[in-house]
């Protein structure tokens, strides 16, 4: 939906949550946040057990790096485990902490800042208002380090490291320092909620609004003038001046598997995660390699911070658990819907069909696939992709 376009919604954003389930077709399925897609060890080994337990055994990756756990048994009991793992740490906020995050938080070549530890501090701030409970669970913040690799995402607030602030995408050409983007982002979200109209249609992002992007800059600017538009107010080291708009390129983001180089002389692997569903024994061997662990809005898991002699034990662990660490897998670039038995409105199995097709295949497709159980297409990806879509008749090839 373009920027500036009403919605029209006429019902409450129903998004699930850890204690707000959703009904699926194979069972109460319950999401998990992950400000900033971290996730330690320890809790890492409790959303597996809890897969294991009590659900399918299957813990699904989303494009929001949360984690959702589908046909669950006893949700309540799910909901007090990960409440005891630290993963809850507001039951009224629950389905509101959406915060993308840089998963190299700045070290990698072209990062400015630690944005993981901003994350943090934005999940602390958005518990202690207890105003933003309202905010819908489709709300979305975003931290870029600099690397411009969740700017183009389209979150509803993003912070640039180069001191940008995004609404909704565009750039507002208001800036801030990094010691003020936390406060900057909440006053954002607090401005949303100012927007909304009891009597209109609802609005779950502020693209929704009409001239959304425009409107909350406004209530900004006028709520805190020392704001300013000035380039250089980010004052953070070496930061070029940011363009009015995401490269193109931050939309076609592809999962990236393999080793990358650290500026402070370490190591980080990114490891992809086959149609972005871990299995809890999966999870559990992530967990036993005692690293805390970063999930990508591309479904993959990045190990950072590995010293060059632990690289090669952790890349061979993570090939046995079967997640892909190298860049020419044709795991790469290939998503796929539920599906068959979990959603109801699906007409196959499209992540069987999907795993016999990449069988198939000896490296990763030139462009990128995407599987889908019906005309809904959920999880297509942005960018170029190559559309499989399940009909009453067979699949049906897009490209879009």
């Amino acid at each position: 939906m373009p920027v500036g376009e009403s919605s029209g919604r006429t019902r409450p954003d129903a998004c699930p949550g850890a204690l707000q389930v959703h009904e699926a077709a194979d069972g109460p399925l319950a999401r998990v946040r992950l400000p900033g897609g971290a996730v330690s060890a320890a809790q890492l080994r409790v959303l597996a057990g809890c897969a294991a337990e009590l659900g399918t055994g299957v813990i699904e990756l989303t494009s929001r790096a949360n984690v959702q756990v589908r046909g669950l048994r006893a949700p309540e009991v799910f909901a007090g485990r990960i409440a005891a793992a630290g993963l809850l740490p507001s039951p009224a906020h629950e389905r509101v902490r959406n915060i993308l995050a840089s998963p190299l938080s700045g070290r990698g070549p072209d990062g400015l800042l630690d944005v993981l530890a901003m994350a943090d501090a934005l999940d602390r701030a958005l518990c202690a208002r207890p105003r933003l409970a309202e905010l819908p669970g489709r709300f979305l913040f975003a931290l870029d380090d600099g690397t411009r690799d969740v700017a183009g995402l389209g979150a509803d607030v993003t912070y640039v490291a180069t001191g940008r602030l995004l609404l909704a995408g565009a750039d507002t050409g208001l800036t801030a320092a990094p010691d003020a983007a936390v406060p900057l982002m909440i006053d954002s979200a607090e401005a949303f909620l100012d927007e909304l109209s009891p009597d209109g249609p609802r609005a779950w992002r502020i693209r929704d609004l009409p001239d959304g992007p425009a409107r909350i800059a406004t209530r900004l600017r006028d709520g805190e003038p020392s704001l300013t538009d000035a380039p250089d107010a980010a004052n953070a080291p070496d930061a070029p001046e940011a363009p009015d708009a995401p490269p193109a390129s931050a939309f076609a983001r592809r999962p990236s598997p393999g080793r990358i180089a650290q500026r402070d002389g370490r190591v980080a692997i990114e490891a992809l995660v086959p149609l972005g569903r871990l299995t809890s024994d999966q999870a559990a061997a992530l967990a036993d390699l005692g690293q805390p662990v970063r999930l990508t809005p591309w479904r993959t898991v990045v190990l950072p911070d590995l010293s060059p002699g632990e690289a090669d034990p952790t890349e061979r662990a993570l090939a046995a658990a079967g997640l892909a660490t190298d860049p020419d897998s044709p795991w790469a670039g290939v998503t796929a819907c539920t599906g068959r038995p979990g959603c109801a409105k699906a007409l196959a199995d499209v992540r069987a069909d999907a795993r016999q097709w990449v069988r198939s295949l000896g490296r990763a497709p030139a462009t990128p696939v995407h599987w889908a159980g019906c005309e809904r297409r959920c999880g297509l990806p942005r960018g170029p992709v190559r559309q499989l879509i399940a009909t009453i008749n067979g699949y049906e090839e897009r490209q879009e």
